[in-house]
C-alpha cells in the first residue's frame, strides 16, 4: 500500500496529514493519482492544481511520473511567508 502525505492547506482540506491506501488498478502515474484522489474525496480540484508539486520517495518529480503501490507520495502546496 502507498503512503500519502499532505502538507499545508492540503492537510486541512483532507483532514489528515498522512494516510495509507491501495492505489486502484489503472492509476499508474501522478496525473491519474491526482485526478482519481481529487474526485474520490470530492475536493473540487485542489489536488490537480498545477502549483501543487509531488515528491515520490523523498524526491520532487517532474510529471507525469510513474507510481507504484509501495511508494511514499507527498503532495506539496506552494509555500508563502515572510
Amino acid at each position: 500500500m502507498a503512503t500519502l502525505f499532505y502538507l499545508g492547506r492540503l492537510m486541512d482540506a483532507l483532514g489528515t496529514g498522512t494516510e495509507t491506501l491501495a492505489i486502484p488498478p489503472g492509476v499508474n502515474d501522478t496525473a491519474a493519482l491526482r485526478t482519481w484522489l481529487d474526485a474520490e474525496r470530492q475536493l473540487g480540484g485542489i489536488l490537480t492544481e498545477p502549483t501543487v508539486r509531488l515528491a515520490i520517495n523523498d524526491v520532487i518529480v517532474s510529471e507525469p511520473c510513474a507510481i507504484s503501490d509501495t511508494d511514499e507520495i507527498a503532495f506539496l502546496p506552494p509555500v508563502g511567508g515572510g
